[in-house]
This record gives structure tokens, sequence and C-alpha cells, in this order.
């Protein structure tokens, strides 16, 4: 199964080649100021730096993601350095710029009506509550539940465009796949190999969820305690200090590192075995 055997050669490749650990944790440096303004008291600050934060990484990103990803599949024949990163990020960097924000239109819009629907939804709940509020027709609350069911239709359906286009940048920069011919690459390699694609899928969904855990747990610990009397027990009151911030946020970078490295070397070398057994363009059935 390639979700398995590509996960020793990813982790051999990051261990000879470091470089890969430190350009990432470099890119997860752009992230710090999210963490450590967005506890703070002061929304418009956060609001500002979030904005500012999502703008940058908007344009950096496609460099970066064609850089490491180059950095990757050289990294899996022997090793890499960052004149690798450089040429990469600058040869991908306008198709990934596009596939990037045309897939982020697409997630804005699922999102906006996941959004419309959620507020339906949370509407015709409280409206169909049979005490203290407007009694609702049957005919509208069936109205509201089809909403609901089309909102999650609708999820399911995103979720299955950014399984089969997840690997559009890696046919951009290991195959040097022009910006369409990379997304119907990615298309016939998931199609070729649905079960490796769905348990490498599984495992990188695991892994980023706790990863989500870790830096959620992390941005608690720099957040100032709750401005209140008797806090709940639940609630976390333990004041880190600005050395122990320090060492949250050196913490995080560095395990950002570790993972960004482990998953672009681990991402690339599925892909290359998936590649292997699809079928070339007009063969596939």
């Amino acid at each position: 199964m390639p979700a398995l055997r590509s996960i020793r050669p990813a982790v051999g490749s990051v261990a000879r080649n470091p470089v890969l650990v430190a350009v990432s944790a470099l890119f997860a440096l752009a992230q710090l100021p999210d963490l450590i303004v967005g506890p703070t008291a002061n929304p418009e600050l956060s609001a500002a730096v979030s904005a500012l934060t999502f703008g940058v990484l908007i344009l950096v990103a496609p460099f970066f993601q064609g850089g490491l990803l180059a950095m990757a599949d050289e990294a899996l024949d022997g090793t890499t350095g960052v004149a690798t990163l450089v040429s990469g990020g600058k040869e991908h960097y306008l198709p990934l710029l596009v596939a990037y924000l045309a897939l982020l239109g697409v997630s804005l819009a699922f999102g906006f009506l996941a959004f419309f629907g959620a507020l339906l939804g949370i509407a015709g709940s409280v409206a169909s509550e049979p005490a203290g509020f407007l009694a609702v027709p049957a005919e509208d609350v069936t109205l509201l539940a089809v909403l609901a069911i089309i909102v999650v239709g609708l999820f399911a359906a995103y979720l299955l465009v950014t399984f089969f286009l997840q690997f559009y940048a890696h046919a951009i920069v290991v195959d040097g796949a022009e910006l369409v011919a990379g997304f119907r690459r990615s298309v016939r390699v998931v199609r070729s190999n649905l079960g490796a694609a769905f348990l490498y899928t599984a495992l990188l969904t695991g892994g980023g969820a706790a990863f989500g855990l870790l830096v959620a747990a992390a941005s608690l610990s720099l957040a100032p305690p709750p401005a209140m009397e008797s806090a709940p027990v639940w609630v976390p009151t333990v004041e880190v200090g600005t050395l122990g911030t320090v060492g949250v946020g050196v913490g995080v970078i560095a395990v950002t590192g570790v993972l960004g490295a482990l998953w672009a070397t681990y991402s690339v070398a599925f892909y290359r075995a998936c590649s292997e057994r699809t079928p070339a363009a007009g063969r596939q059935a």
C-alpha cells in the first residue's frame, strides 16, 4: 500500500536533509504574530494582524509550496538545498498562485453557502420550539430540513472536490504540468488509487487534527486569564510568563517545521508511487 510504504522514505529524506525542517519552520514564523496577538484583549489589533498575515500568506504560500515540494522531490533521491527552494518557487509560482486563488474562491463559496444554511437551520430550530416561540407550519419545517440536507450535501461535495484535487501542486511541481493539466492529473491519480488515497488522506487528517489540538493548547496557554472573580474549574489559569510564552512559541514553530518537512516528503513520495500506477491520459477506463 503506497500510503504506508511512503512513510519510511519520507522520514529518511528528512533525516538526511534537516534543511527541510528549517525551511518549514521559517515559513511557520509568518504565522507567529497570530499566535501571539490572537489571545490579546484588543480585538482591533488582533483583526488587523490576522488580515495582514492572511494577505501575506496568500502571496507567499504558492512560492513556498512550489519550493518545498521541489526540495522534497529532490530529497527523496539524495540531498537538497535552499537553492532548490528558490528555483522551484520561482518556476511554479504563477500556476500555483492561480490554482490557490481558484481553490480559495471555491472554499469561500462553499463556506458562504454553509454559513447561510446554518443560519436557516438555527432559525428553524428556534422557531420550532413548542413553548415560548412562534409555531412554524409543518411544510416550513420540512423546507428547513431540506435546506439542512442541501447544506450537508454541499459540504460533502466540497470534501469530494478537495479529495480529488489535493495533488494539483504535486502534478505541477513534480511532473511539470500546466495549471489545468495539473488538476486533471490529480483527478486521474486519485481515481486510479482510491483506496490508497483514502488511507493517505485519513492519516494526514489524523495528524493535522492532533497538531491543531497542540496549537489550540498553546494558544490557550498564551491567553490572559479570564477576567472573572471565580472562574470555573475547567478554565486554564496557569500563567506561563514571558519566558514561557517564548518557549511555547518556539516549540510550536519547531513542531511545525518537523511536520511540514514530513508532509512534503511523504506527500511527494506517495504521489510518485501512485503516479507510477496511473495510466496515461486517454488510456484510463
